[in-house]
């Protein structure tokens, strides 16, 4: 009994500033088409279970794990990847950081890492609270700085090699550059 492949679903959306469509299966996640229908490598596949976070890209200004979601669902969306931050000539201010701060050690967590830093001085500068802010409600007095703040938001990110201090090191200096 053979099973009849799924319609395609056609999705355009915008990844690294560049017009993109996607025809094809819509089961497709969106890190696979990513890497295998883009090239772009940067985005790792670690556990495809959304609990590593080295998939993690930026769709309309907010992280996401890119294993957890379809292709098809980005239509019309803003794709930004650790490709789409910088370039070897002029790094993003988290790049340059990580460099810098010695944020990686294998590397493998390191794009997935950088684009979560990246949303989250983002959030931080939107005053947008956390699990770890004093005040849910009105977040715009608390110490959005701290380490344990800045650890709380990274949670979702993990590295193996235990990089978390070099990386939070990283994360301060690339929030003094966007200020």
């Amino acid at each position: 009994m053979s099973q009849n492949p799924p319609a395609s679903v056609p999705a355009s959306f915008t990844v690294n500033g560049q017009p993109c469509r996607h025809i094809g299966d819509p089961r497709r996640s969106l890190l696979d088409f990513l890497r295998h229908d883009l090239g772009l490598f940067g985005t790792k596949k670690g556990c495809d279970h959304g609990q590593c976070g080295a998939c993690t890209v930026i769709v309309d200004g907010r992280r996401i794990n890119s294993c957890l979601t379809l292709a098809v669902m980005q239509d019309g969306c803003q794709i930004t990847t650790v490709e789409g931050l910088g370039s070897p000539d002029a790094l993003s201010a988290v790049q340059g950081a990580f460099l810098a701060h010695d944020g990686f050690q294998c590397g493998y967590c390191t794009p997935g890492q950088i684009c979560s830093a990246t949303a989250m001085i983002e959030e931080l500068a939107k005053g947008w609270p956390s699990h770890v802010s004093a005040d849910l409600t009105d977040a715009s007095g608390a110490d959005m700085s701290s380490d344990e703040e800045l650890r709380e938001r990274m949670s979702g990110n993990l590295c193996r090699c235990g990089a978390y201090p070099n990386m939070i090191a990283a994360i301060r200096e690339a929030m003094q550059v966007a200020r």
